[in-house]
């Protein structure tokens, strides 16, 4: 069953080649097989799971046109809401808050007849880039379990990458999709800011967070992208942008293309395996006809400085919320309010979270907002207008996603400044609010998925989804999977 991709079973559920409980009882049946070694979700939703697969057979059953997604499982980051369930965002302090409403993302997938399967696993808050953050435990690479997954939507990639799901919900705030579809070797895309309503996602900083999705290949990418994206009254920053119908554009296929290779992501830093697969992918496209072109991001190197500003003052804001009072975790010490929000706060964060709480704090706080965050805000500006001059000469740029493949657990949490340079190739990409997606474009030596990163105009996701398309048609990398036996 998890051979299917997630096309291939809504086709066949409509068709009534196999019944929606047929498919639930296979993927129920390989989670629960998979994931006390992978530690992929923070809870399994096993009755809803099975409950919505029986309502959807009825439906068609009785007459009822079943959805784009009918009878396709999905998993789902816990820091996106959904009606009666936890959402943890993998934190102490909210575990036991159960959500209220559904988010909008939530919302279309199960007005479209998906199966929500379960909450994965992330960094605590979205915030970090291996998993480890996650205040329950640490989720295990599926290619190889010594190693971390990627952050901070490690449990959603792992979930597509173990088969488990076919299509899973992450979401991306410096490369929180992206990272992760790169070490565990399937797609993973951050759609342009403001494509996908972010209401009901719990925000960590709002001018960068972006739900996107995960899948093995770019068919399924393109369906499930279709259905969660659009405007969306309730989220102030979603765009009225049409959407297109991505499916029926992977159809009609590339087109000529003009492609640029930015100099700054191929400097020092940038392991030497991934250096050559991610050019060789450019290969694929130049010997198709496409024109390839270097160009420069000159203040690409700045990015990580400025995000380390902006994520976390918006976060010190975005965090403020729980505190002790209204919901989540409640210190049982307090002997006055202001020690009921310090012990609070400090009993229900973790030391990452903590730590980009403090950086936020200072870099609003009085006689540093103009040093800091103000400046951080003008060298964004010169990011944007930078990828605005690169995408006058080409319609596209082509990057790595990670500079390393997936690297031990434990190698990179004694030193955050290393874990943070994790991301120093998708960073750019939310501070000018682009779309980025992360395609697998083969190994390295010791068997660990390598991917290559898509950045595109704004809104111009159909033209991405395009190009992986065309690659996967050229290439095997994504049929890959990994030796779980």
């Amino acid at each position: 069953m998890s051979a299917l991709s997630a096309c291939e079973i809504a086709a066949k559920v409509r068709k009534k080649e196999i019944s929606a409980l047929e498919v639930a009882k296979g993927f129920l049946e390989n989670a629960k097989k998979q994931d006390p070694r992978l530690k992929v979700f923070i809870k399994i939703h096993g009755d809803p799971f099975m409950a919505s697969a029986e309502a959807l057979d009825e439906k068609i059953r009785t007459g009822g046109a079943p959805g784009r997604l009918a009878g396709v499982p999905v998993a789902i980051k816990d820091n996106m809401n959904v009606d009666g369930w936890e959402t943890t965002c993998a934190s102490k302090i909210l575990e036991g808050f159960k959500a209220t409403y559904d988010a909008t993302a939530i919302k279309k997938l199960k007005a479209e007849d998906a199966l929500l399967l379960g909450k994965t696993n992330l960094d605590e808050f979205a915030m970090g880039s291996s998993t480890e953050n996650s205040a329950f435990f640490t989720t295990k690479n599926p290619w190889d379990i010594s190693r971390v997954p990627g952050g901070s939507s490690g449990g959603s990639a792992a979930a597509v990458a173990a088969g488990i799901t076919p299509l899973s919900l992450g979401s991306d705030t410096g490369g929180s999709i992206r990272q992760p579809a790169s070490f565990c070797g399937v797609l993973g895309l951050k759609p342009t800011y403001g494509r996908v309503s972010r209401f009901g996602l719990v925000a960590f900083a709002s001018s960068l967070d972006q739900i996107g999705p995960f899948a093995r290949d770019a068919q399924d990418l393109a369906l499930l992208l279709s259905v969660i994206s659009g405007k969306d009254p309730m989220d102030s920053t979603s765009s009225d942008e049409p959407v297109p119908d991505y499916a029926a554009a992977l159809a009609k296929g590339t087109g000529p293309l003009k492609l640029g290779v930015p100099k700054e992501y191929f400097a020092k830093g940038l392991d030497a395996e991934i250096k050559e697969k991610v050019l060789a992918a450019v290969k694929v496209f130049e010997k198709a006809g496409a024109k390839i072109e270097d160009v420069s991001l000159p203040h690409m190197s700045s990015a990580i400085e400025v995000y380390y500003i902006l994520a976390p003052s918006e976060a010190s804001a975005n965090l403020a919320r729980f505190d002790g009072i209204r919901y989540g975790h409640r210190t049982k010490e307090a002997k006055n309010l202001l020690e009921l929000y310090e012990k609070s706060r400090d009993e229900g964060f973790g030391p990452e979270v903590k730590r980009r709480i403090m950086l936020g704090t200072y870099a609003l706080s009085s006689g540093y907002y103009d040093a800091f965050y103000l400046k951080a805000q003008k060298v964004r500006t010169l990011i944007c207008q930078d990828f605005e001059a690169a995408f006058k000469k080409v319609d596209a740029l082509i990057t790595p996603t990670a500079p390393t493949p997936a690297f031990k657990i434990g190698d990179k949490t004694s030193d955050p400044l290393q874990m943070y340079l994790s991301d120093v190739y998708t960073i750019s990409c939310n501070l000018a609010g682009i779309p980025g997606m992360s395609v697998p474009c083969g190994f390295s030596k010791e068997k660990l998925p390598v991917g290559f990163q898509i950045l595109g105009r704004p809104f111009e996701e159909a033209r991405m989804l395009q190009m992986a398309a065309f690659y996967q048609s050229q290439t095997a990398w994504h049929k890959e999977t990994p030796p779980l036996n």
